[in-house]
């Protein structure tokens, strides 16, 4: 039984316990990587889609550590993760 894994928080669907694996930013946006890892989007860190909008490229409401946010699609793109296994 062969899962399709999200590569970014992005593609992640709803619901799914996830680990952040890396954080990178775009070639216009560089403050991104930064940013994103202040808010707590580092490496090893629990991370979970909890609301999709409406459009497949719209915004996302994600749950870091203890933290909820809401999240630009792009800025979903720039978090690398992989399924938990607990």
């Amino acid at each position: 039984m062969s899962e399709t894994l999200p590569s970014s928080l992005a593609s992640a669907p709803a619901g799914l316990a996830l680990t952040v694996q890396q954080v990178s930013a775009p070639v216009h946006s560089p403050e991104w990587a930064s940013w994103l890892s202040d808010l707590g989007f580092l490496p090893g860190e629990a991370v979970r889609v909890l609301r999709r909008g409406k459009l497949g490229d719209g915004n996302l409401v994600v749950r870091v550590g203890q933290s909820t946010f809401a999240l630009r699609h792009a800025e979903a793109q720039c978090i690398a993760v992989t399924a938990r296994n607990d």
